[in-house]
């Protein structure tokens, strides 16, 4: 059996699984789309949104890209930004990290990868603003463990500069940004603590008036 043909099988089995189980899920799920949160992650194969935080098809709409960037220029993200928070008017944007990430890896590296090295201009562009807190870390995983963090801090914070998001608070629209790090090792999500749900923690430049 060809390893397509496999997946194809496993996908009839799995309908017929889930209905077994719940018997108006695709009739349900076919009718609406409807999820209260947008997920902005890493395309890593091994940091599937629905399964770590234990939710089913519909409840999670997705983003995803190398190093889970979110660039005001790449119209793909903002499209999906915009259609989750105006269309489906989701109540909350995570942006998820994870450790041993290659993208943030690379990143940390000079060793020259190609095309991808000018995706991940933005990550060598929070180190420098925080080399500082590098400076007594030799540790190779300590030191891809905080940037990997710094990385979705700053990420964090661009999902809130957006004009986006800035419109959907200014309309009094409940939605918050968060930023979490998921562990490969354990499978658990760590909260950063850096959650906001209005304009001001925008720096005054980022507060624009209507």
């Amino acid at each position: 059996m060809s390893d397509i043909k496999k997946l194809l099988e496993q996908n009839r089995q799995w309908a017929a699984d889930t209905v077994e189980q719940y018997p108006d899920f695709f009739k349900e799920l076919s009718e609406q789309q409807s999820p209260k949160y947008l997920w902005i992650g890493c395309a890593d194969s091994r940091v599937p949104a629905t399964q770590i935080t234990n939710l089913m098809p519909g409840e999670i709409f997705v983003h995803r890209n190398i190093a889970n960037q979110v660039s005001t220029t790449d119209l793909n993200c903002m499209s999906v930004l915009q259609f989750a928070v105006q269309v489906l008017q989701v109540e909350h944007i995570i942006v998820c990290g994870h450790y041993g990430c290659g993208g943030v890896n690379a990143a940390l590296s000079n060793q020259q990868l190609g095309l991808i090295d000018n995706w991940l201009t933005q990550i060598k562009d929070v180190y420098i603003k925080n080399e500082t807190k590098f400076t007594a870390i030799t540790n190779e995983q300590e030191r891809s463990d905080l940037m990997c963090e710094l990385n979705v801090k700053d990420q964090v914070q661009t999902v809130c500069n957006t004009t986006i998001v800035q419109d959907a608070w200014k309309r009094g629209q409940k939605l918050s940004v968060h930023g979490w790090c998921y562990s490969l090792k354990d499978g658990h999500i760590k909260d950063l603590e850096v959650s906001t749900d209005s304009v001001s923690s925008n720096h005054s430049v980022y507060q624009y008036q209507s």
